[in-house]
């Protein structure tokens, strides 16, 4: 099946020349936003029901999950782990549990923000045992640079969960600024590589993989889990 997508266009033609100096300024500067009690409320909850289903099983994030759709195939996957999709939309989760779903019991998707359910999660001690970041908004404009995942503040404290983080993106230029990134905060390697899915995780994966767009990902493995 053919879709129509567009590829991300920006006048940037390579890594963000301010990207190195933003990263500095936030490790300088730990980032210090008070909590929404929302997301406390979510975070709490949803590890109470972590404690009830699997305690002990190694963790995964879908961060920026949107409908689920994805978080259900890394669940389905990985039966021996718990899963835990994250998504600020109530209405995108909602759509990706139609009438007759049947969720897998070690999925739990939740509502929240990922800026404070990601430093929520590094407070309490929590490391993952694999980490995906699908398909983020590019935020292409050059002038957004701060608005990308790992240009924003809260980039290093998401670094601190370990596991395998895994980002894919069909904007070539955003993989490549979060291998840099991430390999300058971390010093573990991290490269930008082009990606066939065998079958598309997210819905977005599927139309740019129908639309005949190159995908890319970066896949690094920041250490073991250990809570």
């Amino acid at each position: 099946m053919q879709a129509t997508s567009r590829v991300p266009t920006s006048a940037q033609t390579g890594i963000h020349e301010h990207l190195a100096r933003l990263l500095d300024r936030h490790v300088g500067s730990p980032f210090r936003k008070p909590y929404a009690d929302y997301n406390r409320a979510a975070f709490d909850a949803s590890f109470e029901r972590r404690q009830q289903v699997a305690p002990n099983a190694p963790l995964i994030l879908d961060a920026c999950c949107g409908v689920g759709e994805s978080s259900i195939a890394l669940a389905r996957a990985f039966p021996q782990h718990y899963v835990i999709g994250v998504d600020q939309s109530e209405s995108r989760l909602m759509r990706g549990k139609p009438d007759g779903l049947v969720v897998p019991p070690n999925l739990d998707l939740v509502r929240a923000d990922l800026v404070d359910y990601w430093r929520l999660m590094r407070d309490a001690g929590i490391r993952l045992d694999r980490h995906y970041l699908l398909y983020p908004n590019p935020w292409p404009k050059i002038g957004h640079v701060s608005r990308r995942w790992h240009g924003h503040p809260v980039f290093p404290a998401m670094l601190e969960l370990g596991g395998v983080l895994e980002c894919r993106s069909n904007w070539r230029i955003y993989v490549e600024e979060f291998s840099f990134a991430t390999q300058r905060l971390t010093r573990q390697a991290a490269v930008c590589e082009a990606y066939a899915p065998a079958e598309a995780l997210t819905p977005f994966e599927r139309k740019y993989f129908n639309s005949g767009h190159a995908l890319f990902r970066t896949v690094v493995n920041l250490g073991s889990p250990s809570a």
